[in-house]
């Protein structure tokens, strides 16, 4: 079995001198935190942090690392940043299949569209500091394709929080 959790950069600064510039808002920071938590009590760990190399998405992977004690490398993929859904099959196909937990922070809406097309799910939109784990039965990252993949969460910072008006 191969597992892949899939996690949108938290929430960033509208404004920076690029896109690959905008940094993370300090709520996005605070999600990051939020959601590392989350998966660490669920023991969901990786054997290697995969994640385009843009301000706000190398943020989030180091604040997901570090709270979730992570003790590796983060491999950066210039390839994620503007990626398309082939950039993400070629990126997959080539990690070592002597891993199996992997992480890959990335950006929408490539990102939802790969978990959608490997999943065979319609979630419509991940949202920022959202994570959504597929399990693939099968040996080799490289045997990844469409339609193979089995939800195993979906979660975001705000999935919890309960939002009623009485009035």
């Amino acid at each position: 079995m191969k597992t892949i959790y899939f996690i949108r950069h938290a929430k960033a600064k509208k404004v920076a001198a690029t896109d690959f510039d905008r940094a993370l808002s300090p709520k996005g920071k605070e999600a990051a935190k939020v959601m590392a938590t989350r998966l660490k009590n669920k023991n969901i760990l990786p054997e290697i942090i995969i994640s385009s190399p843009a301000k706000r998405t190398a943020k989030t992977a180091k604040i997901i690392a570090k709270n979730i004690n992570f003790s590796g490398k983060i491999q950066f993929e210039n390839s994620l940043f503007e990626a398309t859904t082939q950039d993400y099959l070629n990126i997959i196909n080539h990690i070592d299949s002597s891993l199996n937990t992997i992480f890959i922070v990335g950006h929408n809406d490539t990102l939802t569209q790969i978990c959608e097309i490997l999943s065979d799910s319609h979630i419509g939109y991940i949202p920022t500091g959202g994570v959504f784990g597929i399990e693939f039965d099968v040996n080799e990252f490289k045997d990844i394709r469409a339609k193979i993949g089995r939800v195993l969460l979906f979660d975001y910072p705000k999935k919890d929080r309960i939002n009623l008006n009485l009035d």
